[in-house]
């Protein structure tokens, strides 16, 4: 574990394991005019029982660093560092090492640094094979440029970017629809997924941060919306400003088949499904009309496929809104 976290540093990062708290150095701080930290924490929910069903413990650290470092993107913030809870059971070296490294791989992709973290083992709470996680960051944006409903503005162009797969949100829903409707198993070969449903379902969570703190800084980017809990439309109302309205095309994309097998082996209802599910849009950007095509540009040079989906607009009888309009290809 010492060897991984030791890979997951910044020049300012102080000390190493084993202390009561972890130290970072702020006096970097100094070169802002005016230094806004961002804080936010999460977990990776029930996503953890594929991994312990599959006893592959390796990838759920990059679900989790996800769910908290690209949260903070959004606002225009660079993560500096990152602390970890893990609680299970029983402690076993090897597995808590291989979440942790996980954990700490995530960071270095996402360009922070793991200051610290904490286990601990809850019996007669959590079976002896069971754990769940959580983690926290902490990061830093210059007030001028902080991104946000303020800076939205009509005409402003809709950019997705697309996801790896269900990422960590609505496992509760796919773990009905394939383990208790279908009767499937991770184990199950799946032909649509062209994998067995476990590699499906445990697939990373897609990292934006660096792409995204790219184009925050390189292009004309007013707001972005982080697609977790709650699907497309609700995440990217939260940062819709209450008098303009966004519409979204559904044919400009077509959802990974994971999604697609949730709506039809479940008898899911669409609205349901994109009420819960990110339908193959993990991030999204608003960005000025003349900015779209550098910002996709930008976002392939590391690997992210993105999209002109929609567009904002004033619509006075629906202020602040998200609409989705047309079907999916192939739907």
């Amino acid at each position: 574990m010492k060897e991984w976290v030791e890979k997951a540093r910044r020049p300012e990062m102080l000390g190493g394991l084993g202390g009561f708290a972890g130290l970072f150095d702020a006096s970097a701080l100094l070169s802002y005019k005016r230094p806004l930290l961002a804080t936010s924490t999460d977990g990776v929910g029930t996503k953890v029982a594929v991994a312990q069903m599959m006893d592959k413990h390796d990838t759920i650290g990059y679900d989790l660093i996800g769910m908290v470092v690209d949260d903070l993107v959004v606002c225009g913030a660079e993560p500096l560092f990152v602390t970890d809870y893990i609680a299970t059971g029983k402690v076993v070296p090897e597995r808590i090492a291989a979440i942790v490294k996980g954990i700490a791989e995530a960071c270095v992709e996402a360009g922070c640094a793991l200051v610290g973290g904490e286990t601990a083992e809850h019996p007669g709470l959590l079976a002896p094979d069971e754990y769940d996680v959580a983690g926290a960051t902490t990061g830093v944006v210059e007030a001028d440029d902080l991104l946000g409903p303020g800076r939205v503005r009509p005409g402003d162009v809709v950019v997705a970017m697309a996801a790896s797969g269900l990422h960590s949100n609505g496992y509760s829903l796919a773990r009905h629809v394939f383990f208790t409707q279908a009767g499937w198993t991770v184990d199950s070969h799946v032909e649509e997924l062209g994998r067995t449903l476990g590699e499906e379902l445990l697939a990373p969570t897609r990292l934006y941060t660096k792409p995204c703190l790219a184009i925050a800084r390189e292009t004309e980017t007013h707001a972005m919306a982080h697609v977790t809990g709650g699907g497309l439309a609700n995440n990217l109302a939260r940062v819709m400003p209450p008098e303009l309205k966004a519409t979204l095309d559904r044919g400009t994309w077509t959802p990974g088949p994971v999604f697609d097998l949730v709506r039809q082996v479940g008898s899911v209802p669409q609205p349901d499904l994109e009420a819960t599910l990110n339908c193959g849009v993990g991030m999204v950007a608003l960005v000025a009309p003349d900015a779209a095509d550098a910002a996709i540009a930008r976002l392939a040079e590391f690997g992210v496929d993105s999209w002109v989906a929609g567009e904002v607009g004033v619509d006075p009888e629906q202020q602040g809104t998200v609409e989705l309009v047309g079907q999916h290809p192939g739907w």
